[in-house]
């Protein structure tokens, strides 16, 4: 299979405007997030789609891949689509720009899903993505992490904001899980995604994945170890200077 990696990136940001060009360390958040996707070995190409010079420039002047979107875009995915349309490419690695700390065995283990079961090279998931087990109150209960309700075969039954699952039984054992923005396709799924309008639970939401589950294409989860954190806020840069 050839597997690529694309890094949505717009300037703009509601709750933290040019949050991919703050100083992280010695580099801007977008190239820690280039450097450690590409020091994964992964990928046969990685590359970074944004709507702005500046980022543009950021990744290319540094020697790495950068691409120009034409138009316009509401969502990460539908940015990577249009860069991929006319691409020989089977999976498309989606990693979001404000995720510095990339690893490769989280990745790794979300590309094991989408080879072939043993011996009979057949494998049906179509989209992928990683969660992580949330313990901590305060982040259960924080709208900026989206929680992940998964059935028994660690496929998402819905993403949400809120606290999934409500915990109406205090003596019931829940267990919370947060979505890492990180997603696989195979490239069929993704331009299929771009043809669909916005669904109605992902523009209540502003959860971009809950499109496929409203269309009926499940999304099969894989539960991983924390990746670092994502930048959203400026605590959530100084939390991650920590890391460095």
């Amino acid at each position: 299979m050839k597997i690529i990696a694309m890094i949505p990136a717009r300037y703009a940001a509601t709750r933290f405007p040019a949050k991919l060009m703050q100083l992280l360390g010695e580099k801007t958040v977008i190239r820690h997030t280039y450097d450690n996707t590409k020091a994964t070995g992964l990928f046969d190409e990685v590359m970074v789609v944004t709507d702005s010079d500046i980022i543009y420039e950021e990744i290319t002047r540094h020697g790495g891949k950068a691409k120009m979107s034409v138009q316009e875009h509401e969502s990460g995915s539908d940015r990577i689509a249009e860069a991929v349309a006319d691409m020989d490419v089977d999976i498309v690695v989606n990693v979001q720009g404000d995720e510095p700390f990339v690893r490769r065995e989280p990745l790794e283990k979300l590309l094991e899903v989408f080879r072939g079961d043993a011996g009979s090279g057949h494998n049906d998931v179509q989209v992928g993505s990683l969660v992580q087990v949330l313990k901590e109150q305060r982040f259960i209960e924080d709208p900026n992490y989206v929680k992940v309700a998964l059935d028994k075969n660690n496929n998402a039954l819905f993403f949400s904001r809120s606290v999934i699952p409500y915990p109406r039984d205090p003596s019931a054992a829940a267990i919370y899980y947060e979505h890492i923005g990180v997603y696989a396709f195979r490239k069929q799924a993704l331009l299929q995604f771009t043809a669909w309008p916005v669904s109605p639970l992902e523009a209540v939401e502003k959860v971009e994945c809950l499109r496929y589950l409203e269309n009926g294409i499940p999304i099969r989860m894989v539960i991983t170890t924390y990746m670092g954190v994502e930048i959203d806020t400026p605590e959530d840069l100084e939390r991650a200077a920590k890391l460095l």
